[in-house]
């Protein structure tokens, strides 16, 4: 898959994670959607590295989505224990 395509998949997993994980973030619409995009990243390595699950040419791979969900998700939550919800 092409970066270009990491990181639309980026962008639909920072959505859905937004989406699972409702509430106000400290960095906004932009900060999600860079969250999002880091997250799929991150969850594709993983996968590839240490789960066996290499990453595929196939951009409708069902385990390359669920991975880069899981990374937003975990990216999502770690943001907001750091920085708290800071938009108050």
């Amino acid at each position: 898959m092409s970066i270009i395509g990491w990181i639309i998949l980026g962008l639909l997993a920072g959505a859905i994670a937004k989406f699972l994980l409702p509430g106000r973030d400290p960095g906004g619409f932009i900060g999600t959607t860079v969250i999002g995009v880091a997250g799929a990243f991150i969850g594709g390595w993983i996968s590839a590295r240490w789960l066996d699950h290499p990453i595929t040419k196939n951009f409708y791979d069902s385990t390359t989505w669920a991975a880069a969900i899981g990374g937003s998700l975990v990216l999502l939550i770690g943001y907001r224990l750091l920085f708290g919800n800071s938009r108050d």
